[in-house]
Formats: structure tokens, sequence, C-alpha cells
């Protein structure tokens, strides 16, 4: 067979052109209920890079699939075009932030037509453009009105690099560091827009179990950022120590571990706790820690003792007071009670400043034996168990003692905290949409009217600082309340605010009196299968949930999440790294089409990994991607459907793999395991490529294997699957043609490809042990069918005595010795045991498949049933496992 390159460029560009002419992939708006597949829109950098070629090709394949399986599909496409990066691109480049983006939006979207991708481009959003920000503004209007935003003062991250304003999950990592950036972000106080998110923490946390389709650990991701503990207020008194102290009132502590409360031995304040501010300017020790040695993030806790006490609500014990880095004041009130002998972090403080450590819970006791408290001088102690040396609780387990000293401690109270704070939406920069508010001196912050919106961004101002607040012109303005002079919001909104209900937006992208409508969402959302980055699992998942359910509550929208199931995929590395500019290992995904085909591309980055999984970039196999698909279309390009006679069992063999190709892929498919499916279409090629070189090709058969394999990867590489479809004389597109069907079951493929590959390899063992260099024949022995139906007794059976019932079978017990031997052989091996192909249905398929060994070993194949071979060949066989009898 030639080995000619077909010309991808020619054949690529011929069917993206067809498939727009034809409008394969739009989705018209009367379609009900749509498979809705998604990826998490990109940010319109400059180019295409491989992460984004992995998320859209995911996305692109899934959807093609569920057109072949006879879907009506909705997979549109938009821009994350607000942000920061714009805006620092265009004062580098002398430009303005949206006609950079708009550049690099017409570059990419070249890109992502040239890659085949098959979006509906009737549906394209992007959120830098009035018509989208508008309804920004215009759902802002609604959390004021619902009481879900306020403007308040409060302390938030600031990067000064940036200059603007982080939400607490923009926040990256122990250091502290901005997440665009990398800066280190500093605290401070300013006037703020706030959604209220923490409003709707229970449900976003309870619900999270109902996210089946998520994947675990981003479910986890999500718990551990909201946070939630359930605890007790525990009230403190706290004074300057000795007789004439000074009183600093009650300070609660909260603690989820009451229970310990009789080991406290110390109290603990947060570095910017009140008292501890207060105390700053009064101690010269405190003032030194508090400004210059405090070190949240540091290795170990640290801390300085102050003069106060504080007075256990519980027993009447004074405890040393100390402000402590390791006490946090977003996280509970800022204070804690310390119990050194159960709590890790309290104790290594404990040792540091040589400060009692008392054990007060013990280990569950054996029954009838007293609990005996633990030695906690080098760990803490930290589970839950019975309480120890506490006074009238002594003896209560954990449980019931955390609830009895809350309803006993005067003041006390059962509490709940969360990690989770209010959501700041305020940004001091140009590029995102403007806060519609405008600031009335004499009736304060009031909304922009909605006949109003959208409040547009005025010209580029390039300037340090909060460039709106430079906007002299466009900031003055009329209070629509009173008409007197005012002036507008200068902040803009967290691009977060954007694509947190975005997947709304093209259910009616052109839409002009509401952002969306209601009742196409409800039909069309939600959004069936989502594809992005696990980076994005606590910010915009999390914002994108919170959107849902308050729509939900006060738009009328049916459901109240947005994504039934997601896939976080794994990254596209080079050499065992994440690709980037700066290390300058990036592969460019436009020298790969220009160079492979998008196919090429498209097909490599499917079939090297699970697309949750990092892989690595390989020119090598990129290369062998593309001689995979070339020598396909030759075996395309050479076939003749010239009619042959009856089928042979060779015929069967390949007519079963077939089948067996769609079982599989069909069901690989259908979990995204697209390089398993890839495998499948690519493994039917080589058969059929082994057929056509070995026999003489039954036409019909050959020809719907190439049908299917076509189908089968027609959803990762479908331009070549189009021209080959077209070849092979089909009308219409491939996009639109029927998903092969198989009349097997994944169970019953299994079993026969088992079969087939035990008995090669168990021939090619013997010829190795052997030595045989030149077998005359190799003879397959079928199993005898007693032995199946001793089997089948052995695997449903749950008698202790196995052989006892086998001999119950008049036909197992005429075996005599052999039943028996047998039988003990299935008893050892109970809990291994599993059916295999009937005894007519094993010989078929042996049968079927002698031509593999017979072109393996260069010798004629017999399969032989059980009666016409000798005894003591078809004493060693089993179901699944024939005998072996070769003939040199």
């Amino acid at each position: 067979m030639s080995m000619e390159s077909y010309d991808h460029a020619a054949v690529e560009a011929r069917w993206q052109e067809a498939w727009d002419d034809a409008d394969v992939h739009r989705t018209p708006d009367d379609v009900e209920d749509p498979t809705y597949v998604l990826g998490m829109y990109p940010y319109p950098s400059g180019k295409l890079h491989m992460g984004h070629v992995r998320n859209y090709t995911i996305t692109d394949a899934y959807a093609r699939y569920r057109r072949l399986r006879g879907d009506d599909v909705l997979h549109p496409m938009g821009w994350d075009s607000f942000g920061l990066p714009a805006e620092n691109a265009a004062k580098e480049r002398d430009t303005n932030p949206r006609d950079w983006t708009l550049d690099c939006i017409d570059t990419m979207k070249g890109q992502m037509e040239s890659m085949g991708f098959g979006y509906d481009w009737e549906r394209e959003i992007t959120t830098c453009t009035p018509e989208y920000y508008r309804w920004n503004q215009w759902l802002f209007r609604r959390f004021v009105e619902e009481d879900l935003a306020e403007r308040r003062d409060a302390d938030v991250n600031w990067c000064p690099d940036c200059e603007t304003v982080l939400a607490d999950e923009q926040v990256e990592g122990e250091e502290e560091l901005c997440w665009r950036c990398g800066h280190p972000v500093e605290e401070r106080e300013l006037e703020q827009w706030f959604l209220q998110i923490t409003d709707y923490a229970d449900e976003l946390l309870e619900d999270i179990d109902e996210l089946e389709g998520w994947p675990d650990s981003v479910r986890q991701m999500q718990r551990n950022w909201i946070g939630r503990q359930h605890g007790t207020h525990l009230p403190f008194e706290i004074d300057t120590a000795g007789d004439d102290g000074r009183s600093y009132g009650s300070v609660d502590a909260f603690t989820t571990r009451a229970d310990t409360v009789h080991g406290a031995t110390f109290f603990a304040l947060a570095p910017d706790h009140p008292i501890a501010e207060e105390l700053a300017e009064e101690d010269d020790a405190v003032h030194e820690f508090v400004e210059h040695e405090a070190d949240p993030d540091g290795d170990e806790p640290n801390g300085v003792e102050t003069d106060l006490v504080a007075t256990n609500p519980v027993n009447g014990d004074e405890l040393p007071v100390y402000v402590a880095d390791f006490v946090l004041s977003d996280v509970g009130t800022g204070a804690l009670m310390a119990v050194p002998g159960h709590d890790e972090r309290d104790h290594a403080f404990a040792e540091k400043k040589g400060i009692d450590v008392r054990p007060v819970i013990a280990p569950e006791p054996e029954e009838g034996e007293d609990p005996e408290a633990p030695d906690v001088s080098e760990a803490a102690f930290t589970d839950d168990g019975v309480l120890v040396n506490s006074g009238e609780y002594s003896g209560l387990d954990s449980e019931t003692a955390r609830e009895r000293i809350t309803e006993d401690t005067e003041g006390a109270d059962e509490a709940t905290q969360y990690r989770l704070r209010d959501w700041g939406i305020s940004r001091q920069r140009y590029w995102g949409t403007p806060i519609p508010v405008v600031h009335c001196d004499d009736c304060g912050s009031v909304l922009v009217p909605e006949e109003d919106l959208p409040v547009e961004l005025p010209e580029f101002v390039n300037t340090t600082g909060n460039p709106l607040d430079a906007a002299e012109e466009w900031k003055q303005t009329t209070c629509p309340d009173c008409g007197g002079e005012a002036t507008r919001e200068t902040d803009t909104m967290d691009t977060f605010f954007d694509s947190s209900w975005y997947f709304l937006r093209y259910v009616s992208p052109d839409i002009e009196d509401a952002p969306f409508d209601l009742e196409r969402a409800n039909d069309w959302m939600p959004v069936d299968q989502y594809v992005g980055g696990i980076e994005h699992a606590v910010m915009h998942l999390l914002y994108s949930r919170f959107f849902t359910k308050v729509l939900a509550d006060y738009e009328g929208l049916e459901h109240r999440e947005p994504f039934s199931n997601l896939l976080a995929q794994g990254m596209v590395q080079l050499e065992g790294e994440k690709m980037s500019k700066s290390k300058g290992n990036v592969v460019s995904p436009q020298r790969i089409v220009e160079e492979y085909g998008a196919d090429t591309a498209r097909l490599f980055m499917m079939q090297a990994a699970r697309p949750e999984r990092d892989f690595d970039w390989k020119e090598e196999g990129v290369r062998s991607t593309h001689q995979f698909l070339n020598r396909l279309k030759n075996v395309v390009d050479e076939f003749e459907s010239s009619q042959s006679g009856d089928r042979d069992p060779i015929d069967r063999y390949v007519a079963d793999e077939i089948d067996a190709a769609v079982a599989v892929a069909t069901d690989e498919y259908d979990s995204l395991t697209f390089n398993e499916a890839l495998r499948e279409a690519q493994s039917l090629v080589r058969t059929l490529r082994q057929y056509e070189e070995y026999a003489d090709v039954h036409a019909e058969t050959f020809e719907r294997g190439l049908s299917v394999a076509v189908r089968l990867l027609a959803p990762v590489a479908p331009h070549l699957a189009e021209e080959l479809w077209t070849e092979l004389g089909n009308d219409g597109f491939v996009a639109e043609a029927e998903w092969p069907e198989a009349d097997v079951d994944r169970e019953t493929v299994e079993q026969r490809r088992n079969l087939v590959e035990n008995t090669r390899e168990d021939v090619r063992q013997i010829v190795d042990v052997a030595g045989i260099e030149d077998p005359d024949r190799v003879d397959v022995v079928v199993t005898p069918e007693w032995k199946y139906d001793a089997l089948e007794i052995a695997v449903e059976s749950d008698a202790d005595n196995l052989i006892s019932e086998l001999m119950q079978n008049g036909e197992i017990r005429e075996q005599g010795d052999a039943a028996a031997s047998y039988g003990q052989d299935l008893q050892e091996e109970r809990e291994a045991l599993s059916k295999t192909l009937a005894p007519d249905a094993e010989y078929e398929a042996l049968e079927a498949a002698a031509w593999l060994v017979e072109r393996e070993f260069d010798a004629p194949v017999r399969v032989v049933r059980a009666a016409e071979a000798d005894d003591d060949v078809v004493n060693k066989a089993e179901p699944g496992r024939p005998a072996i009898d070769i003939v040199e």
C-alpha cells in the first residue's frame, strides 16, 4: 500500500466552509431542551495556547458526539473580555483596552475556526460590550433591591502593584500573593460594594452533596472554602491583672471543642483585635510585636504576653492573655481559648512559651475500665473521647459535654462560623463594568435608573490609581432622585461578576429587554457538561452557583445549580513542566495546525491521556498521529467495493470487532474517556488493515468497518472524517450522521477479547518454552460442556461445600475424578471466578480469530471441540482457557 500524505490544509478549509454554509452547528431558538455543552470562555490575551486547545477540543468532541447520537446541541463561545491585563497591555502599547481586546478576539476566533471547533457563532457574547455589561448593571440593581448588596467600610485585600482590591479568593497561598501578578497583598480600609454571598453559605454548602457529576476534589475545595463550623461562643472577662486592674469587658471566644474548656491554660488575641491595638499604644513589647514581629504565615506560632488575664467562664480559672500571630481576626472572633493538650497549634505555642499543658480528654476506654488521661507532653491528643480532670463533667463523652457546657455556662450560646466572607466586587480599574450608582450629598448612594442603563465607560484614561476617578467630565452627573449635582461611582466590578451568569446569556444573546429569556432558560438550563480548569473551583464556580440561586429566588429560574456535570481538564506540559511564555517552553497551536493539521493536533491531544489528567506534549506523538490519519486516508482511497462471496470465519471476526469497537467506544464517549474511545477506533483501523493484507475481504464487512471507524473518529478528527465519509459514498455530513449501533454488550466484548488474547499468549508461551521454531499445526481445543456448567454453579453458589453441590449435577458427577479435581480448583479460586462465554460462543469466537494465530506463527490452526480431541489434551482445557496442542 502506498503511503501518501493528504493535503490537510485543503481538507480542513473545505469542510469548515461547508459547515458554515450549512449552519451545521447552529442551535435554533425553537429546539426543546438541547444538550448544553460548554467550555469556560477564554480571556482574549492574544493567541490560543495549548490549554485552550485541549479544553475546547474536549467540549467540541463531546458536542459532536452528542449530535451524532441524535441530540440537539447548544455549544456556544464568547469572550471574558474585561480585566486588568488588557488595561496594562494597552498602556504598554500606547493604545486603549477596547481596541487591544477586540484585536485579540479577532485573532483567537480565527484560530478557533482553524481548529474546526463547531460553535454556534450567532450566540457569541463579548462581556466588554455595552450590550452585555448593561445586564451586569441590571443584575447589580437587583442585588441591591433584594438587600443582597451593600456599600460599607471594610478591611480589604489591596494589591499595590495592580492598584486594586482583591476578593479573598484572589489572594493565593500562605504568602498571600495577588492571583494576577504575584505581588504580596496588603490590607487597607476602603469603602466597597459587597455582594452578600454569606446569606447563601448554608445552601451553597449543603447542595454540594447533590453535585454528583462534579469531581470530588472540586466539591471538597468548595466545602473547605465555605468552611462552616458548628461550635460555641464562650464569654471570657478580660481584666488587667491585680485587684485594682482595669476591665476590658467580656470577649467571646469561638470554639468547636467546648468539651476541652477545663484544659484551657492561656487566652490569645489576634494582633489586630481592638484590645491588642489598644495595648499596642500603651505597651512597648506589644507594639513591637504587632508592628514588626507578628507573622501569620510563619512556620511557627509567635506571640507576646500582656498584663491581662481572662477568666474562664466555666471553672473561674484566670488565664494569661497573649497577643499571638496564629490568631486571625477574620476567623471566629479574633480571640480564642487555648488548650495545648488538645490542639497542635496551641501545643506548639505553649511549648515555646513554657505554658502548662493539661490533658482533659482521654481516649474511649475498654468496657469496664476507667478513662486514663493521655500523655500530651510531646503532642496534643486531638480526638474526641471521654472527659477527665473536668469537674462535674468528667466521665461524659465529648459530644454530650459540649452540649452540657454550652447549656450550663452563663452567656454561652451555640454558634456557627464560616470561612466564607461576603464578596467584595469593587475594583479601582478602568476596564470593567461601571457600578451603576451615583453619590449625592443629599440623597447618598443612589442606583442609576434601569432606563438609563448601560452606564458606559468613558474614553480610556491612562493614569495610575483609579482611572475613572480622573475622568472628570464623565464623573460629574445629576442625582436621579433629587436632580442635584452628583458624582458617579468610579469603581468597576470584579470581572468574576461577568462570568457568574454568562452561560445564561448564550440562551438568548440578542434579547433586549432582559438578561436572558426566562422560558428558554428554564427549558435549556442547566449546562449538561461544563469543562474548564480546576483553578476556578472557589472563584468562578462558587460565584456562578451563588448567582444561579439568587436568580432562582428572585427572577424565576427553575434550577438552583448552573452545571450538572463538570470536568476539570488537566494541563498540557512539556517535559513535565506547565507551558508558559516565561519558561520559553510554549508550543504554538498555529504551528502544529500548519505543519500537521488541526485533526492531528486534536487527535493527539485527546488520545494522550484521560481529559482530567496532565500530559506531556511530545512531537514524536504528533508525528505518529499524523501518520495514522494518513494511513486511514490511504485505506479508504484504495478500497474498492466489489462484491465477494459468503462470509468466512475471518469476516465474522472482523464483523465482531466492528461491533465491539462501537460498544466500547460508545461507553467511553458517554463518560468523556476520549482516549479509550479513540483507542477503539484506532484498533479497528489496524484490524481492517491486517484483514485487508491477509485475506480477500468481504466488501460489505470491510466497508461497514470503514464507515464505523470514520464515525468513531468524527468527534475528534472531524475534517478528515467528513472527507472520508464522502469518499465512502455517503450523502450529507458525517457531523449529522447517525451514530453506529452494535448488537453486543460490553461484558461479552471483554469476555471474547480476553479469550482470544489469552489463547494467543498461551500459544506464544508454549512455542517459546518448547523452543518450537516451525510448528506444523496448532490445535485449539475447546473445553467440554460439563466444565462450563460447573463454573456457572460455582459463580452463582454460596454453599460452603462447593464440591458437594457440583456432584448433585448428574452430568458433572459422571466425570468422576476429573470432576472432583476441577471442583477442587474452583473451590480454591471462588473469590476470583467469573462467567465466560457459553460453549458455542467460545468455539465460534476462537474459530473466527484463528487467522490471527495463523498469521503470527505461519501455521494452520484448527479449533477443535472436546469430543474430537484426545482426553489428555481435553483435560487441560477450562472455560475461557482452551487447551493448546502444537504439532511439530
